[in-house]
């Protein structure tokens, strides 16, 4: 694959395309990735605004947050797939529908070392493809306030949320208010619910990408999926 110069790249977790939970996410935020078209919502009022910029990203939880290469795709795969050949696959923990930071998200029930650590090692392996930032781009990342610890990992790994700093949640909307919430969880709530009763594995580490905005920005579209160590062929499907 080749990618412009403006072009990102990002390591997620994001359930295999016949996943109940992946069939549930590309519904709830209108588009499916893989494919990279839209998908039809519930018919809960609003939704189409306070899931679009959810719906650009895609329906995932971050592990190496998004980045422009300083070398070549090539050699950001081979960094990416050592980290898959080296991780065993491992349970996912139970989702449930929550409000992270007035974010509806779907967020891990109990914590998961073996998440964070591939998280962080997702991050620690192709640091040294990603570009450094600019002063445009770190200004943008400082503009919510950002904490020394934040800040430090800001300078260090290019993003403020990763390492200590790192969780795991599958953004599902907008910052909503307080009556909104009120309204938007319980339906997300019962949209999710078939989906979050499958138990499932982390067996698989997706590789999206953003192209070169030109106007708009684009949106992000799966452009590999790097099997876990153990599995035959990538595939996050329940077991």
């Amino acid at each position: 694959m080749t990618l412009g110069p403006a072009s990102r790249v990002a390591l997620y977790w994001t359930p295999d395309r016949a996943d109940p939970l992946a069939l549930a996410g590309h519904a709830w935020l209108g588009r499916d990735p893989e494919l990279g078209v839209p998908v039809s919502q519930p018919e809960l009022p609003g939704i189409e605004g306070f899931t679009a910029d959810a719906r650009l990203y895609g329906f995932h939880a971050t592990l190496r947050p998004p980045m422009r290469l300083a070398t070549g795709w090539d050699e950001f795969i081979t960094a990416a797939d050592g980290v898959a050949a080296r991780t065993a696959a491992f349970d996912l923990p139970p989702l449930r529908v929550s409000v992270l930071d007035g974010f509806l998200a779907l967020c891990l029930a109990a914590p998961s070392r073996k998440l964070h650590d591939l998280a962080d090692e997702c991050v620690r392996a192709t640091d040294a493809h990603r570009l450094r930032p600019d002063a445009a781009e770190l200004a943008k990342r400082r503009k919510g306030g950002l904490s020394v610890d934040q800040e430090r990992l800001l300078l260090e790994w290019g993003y403020p949320h990763v390492m200590e700093h790192w969780r795991f949640h599958m953004t599902l909307s907008r910052r909503l208010t307080e009556g909104e919430v009120a309204v938007v969880l319980p339906a997300a709530r019962r949209h999710f619910a078939a989906a979050l009763s499958v138990q499932r594995r982390v067996c698989e580490v997706a590789v999206f990408t953003q192209a070169a905005a030109c106007g708009a920005a684009q949106p992000f579209l799966i452009g590999d999926r790097l099997a876990l160590r153990g599995e035959p062929s990538p595939t996050s499907c329940p077991v």
